[in-house]
């Protein structure tokens, strides 16, 4: 397969499927393309970067799959704490059949050697929603409101996972609580401003989504 991007997809799709038995490993992506019959060496022509590459493809993929289905919603007609549920709620129903995949990516990018990959997927991720909802901050907003949001999806994806309900009706209803608790949107408060404007911003290392505005500073690459 010659168009790469093509590659790297096909051969996550059929990975998935071996996540639960081999997790995210050279194994598992071999497994897959041996079920669509990929030549082995492509495996490292497509993620040559290993498993930590695949699992970056994945959670990026997932983030561009979320703006996709946002970019067909009404976001406009709606409040902006609304666009934030609506988007995080969308990242996870789409990722339902592949809850297996989601949960050993989160023990793959917490191992201390992958720390800068589970940051950099998480900017990226509440980067891509807040983009999605139409966020014009550009000063220190920018950056307190994406840490606030890192909560928000991270606790909400962690409550998903572990979740029985039909339809995941009790994560939504653990995502509107968070939203309420923790964030006043569009907003802060000034409590909260004082509370992040002590905290380190790793943040400006990454950038966001192609298109996204940034804010007085202009991250690296």
């Amino acid at each position: 397969m010659d168009d790469l991007p093509a590659l790297r997809d096909a051969l996550l799709e059929a990975t998935l499927p071996h996540i639960a038995f081999d997790g995210w490993s050279m194994a598992a992506l071999r497994h897959g393309a041996a079920d669509i019959d990929i030549d082995p060496a492509d495996v490292e022509r497509a993620f040559p970067g290993g498993a930590a590459e695949a699992v970056a493809h994945f959670i990026a993929q997932a983030d561009r799959q979320m703006l996709e289905a946002l970019d067909r919603l009404d976001l406009p007609s709606m409040k902006v704490r609304e666009r934030i549920a609506t988007a995080i709620r969308v990242r996870l129903e789409q990722a339902a059949d592949h809850k297996e995949a989601v949960r050993k990516a989160l023990a793959f990018t917490a191992l201390p050697q992958h720390a800068g990959l589970a940051l950099k997927s998480l900017y990226r991720t509440v980067d891509a929603i807040w983009y999605a909802a139409g966020d014009t901050a550009t000063d220190y907003n920018f950056y307190t409101k994406r840490a606030l949001l890192a909560g928000v999806y991270s606790s909400t994806l962690l409550y998903w996972l572990e979740d029985k309900s039909e339809g995941h009706e009790a994560s939504w209803n653990f995502l509107d609580r968070r939203i309420a608790n923790v964030m006043s949107i569009p907003k802060l408060t000034g409590k909260l401003r004082g509370v992040a404007s002590k905290l380190p911003n790793p943040f400006l290392l990454f950038k966001g989504p192609k298109g996204a505005r940034r804010g007085p500073f202009k991250p690296a690459v």
